[in-house]
């Protein structure tokens, strides 16, 4: 499936959803690619807008705590591949900007109450 690559530098390529790892390939280097096991993957994280008919980007976070931002042509179809390899309780939507914005107020408030 093509895809982007947000790590560093954009880069497009293609996305590969293997029985063993996650595997995104730059279309210019061939030599440039990630590679990420079943077993590394902590979280998949994605970006839902307009109630689920939207989704613009995906981050893969492993297990080392690195976050491997992507964006796919067919991203509903690549998480339900996904989906067969990470558990459910995995695959969790990332906060919205509302969502970020009272975080930090209630981090300022109850930082300020102690």
């Amino acid at each position: 499936m093509d895809a982007t690559s947000y790590s560093g530098l954009n880069s497009y390529g293609k996305i590969m959803i293997g029985d063993r790892a996650f595997e995104y390939y730059n279309n210019r280097k061939v030599e440039d690619y990630i590679q990420i096991p079943w077993k590394d993957v902590d979280y998949v994280i994605a970006s839902v807008m307009f109630g689920g008919k939207y989704i613009p980007r995906l981050v893969i976070r492993t297990k080392q705590g690195r976050d491997f931002p992507f964006a796919a042509k067919r991203p509903k179809e690549l998480l339900r591949a996904i989906r067969s390899y990470v558990p459910p309780d995995r695959m969790v939507r990332s906060l919205t900007l509302m969502g970020v914005i009272r975080r930090r107020l209630r981090q300022f408030f109850n930082k300020s109450q102690s």
